[in-house]
């Protein structure tokens, strides 16, 4: 645990990084394979919805002591032709859902299942769900949605820009789009837990791209004052110092919501809290991909675009190739590297280290005078601190002389 400690105070202070940015083509072809896979599953399962949105019939049993499967072997052939979902409360009654059946239907059927299980058709508790009101059940949950991404989109395109509005936009349909397709390939049904946990995870979700754009936000201002950076460089560096953040989160948020989907659901048998686990689970752990993987690197590219970020990237890679040929000159005559100057423009004290005399924060992956490289570096080369107008900075003593 220490060693995962020092690694994630090593990745915050930027000593080490991974490349995720320079891997992006990786990530987005990952996600476009899950995305087309969740999308099949939808296209050729559907969407198994609840009696609240499609409408039918509800009977609760008292306690009993038959089992899921024998109460549906018991009803089959008595449920009106309708498909019916049975489900072992907590207190030990059963719940029998039948949905799209009318009114009169539900007291045929009620009589049926009582019957069927050798009880009282009055210790049977019926509720009628009726298909307007599932349908405007659904057209409310659409329209939460949307509003929810409207003021998702201005917000961000205030707070930030238009460009990490949009990667936010892409991240957040990327969860959505994966966590229904789940839902269609296990067949759970969709309820209106099922639209909370959705909510949930997209609210999450959301939280930690804000945390990296704003870091971005910060380390990229007067960017196109330096000759070191480009803006990838940047953005890979700010989202490597929120990564263990990050997967912190996830984890602990994960560990609850797999208790109540894989205990709860799956081990004790409490159904009902299926539907806005399992929503849960998949969003929490989509949300957290998309935020390391998709919306960092989207905006990364977006940017890259930007004609002053364009000419920044040529300066910085002619600068880099300058500065790899000096030291392979340099190496052939026999002579040592020569000394790049980090206080470079409004960037350089951040990456030139603090006033002790600390490693450089590494920007970027990979070795001097080379562009972002894959896996983790190794440590910055440490810099003198005492330049110019700082005075007595970078002594011991921090007294001027």
């Amino acid at each position: 645990m220490s060693k995962l400690g020092n690694l994630g105070h090593r990745l915050h202070r930027g000593e080490i990084s991974y490349d995720f940015v320079g891997k992006r083509r990786i990530w987005y072809g990952v996600s476009i394979l899950i995305t087309i896979t969740a999308i099949i599953g939808l296209a050729v399962n559907g969407l198994k919805e609840g009696i609240e949105f499609s409408g039918g019939a509800v009977f609760n049993t008292h306690k009993t002591s038959m089992s899921v499967t024998e109460v549906q072997n018991k009803i089959a052939g008595d449920t009106g032709g309708n498909d019916a979902t049975v489900q072992k409360l907590g207190n030990g009654s059963v719940r029998i859902q039948v949905g799209g059946v009318s009114t009169q239907q539900s007291h045929t059927i009620q009589d049926a299942i009582a019957k069927d299980l050798g009880v009282s058709s009055t210790t049977i508790d019926a509720e009628i769900v009726g298909p307007s009101w599932g349908k405007e059940i659904s057209n409310k949950a659409l329209e939460g949605l949307i509003i929810f991404l409207v003021l998702v989109v201005i917000y961000l395109a205030i707070a930030f820009e238009w460009r990490m509005a949009a990667a936010a936009l892409v991240a957040l349909l990327h969860d959505l789009t994966i966590t229904t397709g789940v839902y269609a390939i296990v067949g759970f049904e969709v309820s209106p837990g099922t639209v909370i946990g959705l909510l949930t995870i997209l609210g999450y979700s959301l939280y930690d791209t804000v945390v990296v754009f704003d870091g971005l936000k910060e380390a990229s201002k007067d960017i196109t004052k330096q000759n070191r950076w480009t803006y990838s460089d940047i953005a890979n560096r700010s989202l490597n110092s929120t990564l263990v953040r990050s997967i912190n989160t996830t984890v602990v948020a994960l560990l609850p919501v797999g208790a109540l989907l894989f205990i709860g659901g799956g081990i004790l048998g409490a159904g009902t809290l299926n539907d806005i686990a399992l929503a849960l689970f998949v969003g929490l752990a989509a949300g957290a991909y998309s935020s390391i993987f998709i919306a960092t690197p989207i905006v990364a590219d977006l940017k890259e675009r930007d004609p002053q970020i364009k000419s920044l990237r040529k300066r910085v890679l002619a600068k880099r190739a300058s500065d790899a040929a000096k030291a392979k000159q340099a190496l052939a005559n026999g002579e040592p590297a020569p000394d790049e100057d980090l206080d470079d423009g409004p960037l350089g004290d951040e990456l030139a280290g603090d006033e002790e005399g600390t490693p450089a924060a590494a920007g970027v992956v990979g070795q001097r005078g080379q562009g972002p490289a894959a896996g983790v570096s190794r440590t910055a080369r440490t810099q003198p601190t005492n330049r110019g107008n700082r005075g007595g900075r970078g002594r011991p003593s921090g007294k001027r002389r």
